[in-house]
């Protein structure tokens, strides 16, 4: 057996307190090819793998960012936007770390990884000083934030407490241990049977025994976040990560830029004319047909934004399977063909299929329409004060703490005009910035004309994808016709 490292790979830096922190695997490989068979591996690598699908997309950014940036679509643009922005832009204080840090709703689950690959500092709880205001409503009143103003009181939440949340004391994440399982190199999770081992050694061209080899390999927190950007650009990531140490090739693609229509598959006419609409405004090249900028209000870039708070499950789910340059797509697959004896119950299966915003990360007639978890407490009367009779948990949203009679309708202040680049970057309305634009690309103001875009949970749901895999989303979704004869995306409504 041979001892395969990731000291040599210089892509990722070690995170000095988990340098000793590390997962056994036995990999076959092809030595002819040099490439992964398939790994095998006990239930604490498969928690590892599935909690991807809950990552925020913030979160991958930053992530990536680490080493060279992936080049997500349009995504590191957005991700950009909001570090550039200036701070009187957003509706408080607290709205640029919900997107450049966004929290992951199953954080208390994670706890329990044996590799924990987010850097993040663990989410707070405070409440307020005054312990009668620690329930209102019937419901324990928290904040994530020692800024947030108490509700009844007016006072700063800035005392730390634990959040009572059940569901992590048995030590396990999503999968019920202990178990074992194969990987294949797209990252297809299945359970170690003899007919699924021979198949996957047979489709890599099995030549003789003398070509496979068995490795075992320690994976730490490098290689598994080399796996996680690997799984967004690479069909074959166990490989790229185990096996080779080359640069990551980039998410978006020139075909994608040129060709592609992002497409809806609706399931029968899913349009709801009672939903509220965003109106923008395209500023379009009449010869080359492509979208040079957009200028909308806050409401559409708070729909732009609110990417970076989605989770990866949330982004596959709506795309078609093998739409996508990477694999993710396989491993959510996975997930949902998965015996669900191998998990720890439905609702764990749902954590990751269809994943939830953690409370307060949401906000009121989201275009996408996805929805806020709730908490389910363990009793702790440490925080009661009386006898009253606790229900629930309630965040004070830390997007309208200041204003009680603000409905949270988003992360930026109103009314407020930006314009938007094909590519997604953005910035506050500026005519010399639209010029030079329009300098930039080579487009003559005689050449240009106004259109205007409806986007409602349709055109939405396409944008997401769309910034998720190319480099010209505004153009993808709003000019882009349908041509059997191109590159087509398809995702479900």
């Amino acid at each position: 057996m041979s001892m395969v490292s990731g000291e040599g790979d210089n892509w990722w830096h070690s995170m000095a307190d988990k340098s000793m922190d590390n997962i056994e695997l036995k990999v076959l490989v092809n030595n002819v090819s040099n490439k992964v068979i398939f790994v095998e591996s006990d239930d604490d690598f498969i928690d590892v793998l599935f909690s991807f699908l809950t990552v925020p997309m913030g979160t991958v950014i930053r992530l990536s960012h680490r080493s060279q940036p992936l080049g997500i679509g349009c995504m590191d643009n957005i991700y950009g936007s909001v570090e550039s922005f200036d701070s009187q832009l957003f509706r408080t204080e607290e709205c640029r770390a919900m997107l450049l840090r966004p929290r992951n709703m199953t954080e208390y689950l994670l706890d329990n990884l044996k590799l924990k690959f987010d850097d993040c500092e663990p989410t707070r709880y405070f409440t307020c000083s005054n312990p009668h205001c620690r329930i209102f409503r019937n419901s324990l009143v928290f904040s994530y934030y020692q800024t947030v103003r108490c509700p009844r009181c007016e006072r700063l939440m800035d005392t730390e407490t634990i959040l009572p949340v059940s569901g992590a004391e048995d030590g396990e994440v999503f999968v019920k241990g202990p178990a074992r399982f194969i990987i294949s190199d797209d990252l297809q999770v299945m359970p170690p049977f003899t007919s699924t081992s021979s198949s996957l050694v047979k489709n890599l061209g099995f030549t003789g025994w003398n070509s496979i080899e068995e490795l075992t390999v320690n994976v730490g927190v490098d290689e598994v976040l080399k796996l996680l950007m690997c799984s967004l650009v690479s069909k074959m990531p166990l490989t790229e990560t185990l096996l080779k140490h080359e640069p990551l090739p980039e998410l978006s693609n020139e075909n994608f830029d040129q060709e592609i229509y992002v497409e809806s598959r609706m399931l029968g006419d899913a349009t709801n004319e009672e939903e509220e609409k965003i109106s923008i405004k395209l500023i379009v090249s009449k010869s080359r047909k492509m979208v040079c900028y957009a200028e909308a209000g806050e409401e559409f870039v708070n729909l732009l934004f609110s990417f970076l708070t989605l989770p990866l499950g949330f982004i596959v789910k709506q795309m078609h399977e093998n739409s996508m340059k990477g694999c993710i797509d396989q491993l959510y697959k996975s997930v949902q063909d998965l015996d669900e004896q191998c998990l720890k119950s439905n609702n764990h299966k749902k954590m990751l299929v269809s994943p939830k915003l953690l409370p307060g990360f949401g906000y009121k007639n989201h275009p996408l329409g996805i929805e806020e978890a709730s908490y389910r407490l363990a009793v702790d009367t440490t925080l009661m004060h009386s006898n009253k009779q606790v229900k629930s948990v309630e965040f004070i949203d830390p997007k309208s703490h200041r204003n009680k009679d603000d409905n949270a309708l988003g992360f930026l202040k109103g009314p407020a005009m930006f314009m938007i680049t094909d590519s997604l970057n953005v910035s506050p309305i500026s005519a010399i910035l639209g010029l030079s634009i329009l300098c930039e690309l080579n487009v003559p103001v005689t050449d240009i004309e106004v259109q205007v875009a409806q986007v409602g949970k349709k055109e939405a749901l396409r944008l997401l994808v769309a910034s998720f895999v190319c480099d010209s989303a505004l153009t993808s979704v709003f000019l882009r016709k349908p041509n059997r004869g191109f590159g087509c995306l398809s995702f479900l409504i």
